[in-house]
């Protein structure tokens, strides 16, 4: 089943948010991810403030997520996200197949 990561996004430098963006999508990729949503125009319809830039990333299997978000390469881009962005990070199992 598969697996989603979902980010509220906000950056707070330039330069290391790119380095962190750059490095992630490889990783990404490497894992079997690939991108669903990535900082298109999000508008808010019932409740809340309004959201920041929204990522969602789809994995095969929550495991497979979870072996991303652990890797050696995924780390080295984390160095970068601590200056980069500020987050909001959710892990969320997506729909059984009917």
């Amino acid at each position: 089943m598969a697996a989603y990561v979902i980010s509220e996004v906000e950056m707070r430098d330039a330069s290391a948010f790119e380095a962190y963006r750059t490095l992630a999508a490889k990783t990404i990729e490497q894992y079997g991810g690939r991108y669903i949503v990535r900082g298109g125009n999000a508008e808010v319809v019932e409740g809340g403030p309004p959201p920041n830039a929204i990522v969602i990333v789809e994995f095969p299997t929550m495991a497979r997520l979870r072996q991303w978000y652990a890797s050696a390469e995924y780390a080295e881009a984390l160095e970068h996200r601590r200056t980069a962005l500020e987050r909001r990070l959710l892990f969320v199992e997506g729909v059984p197949p009917s």
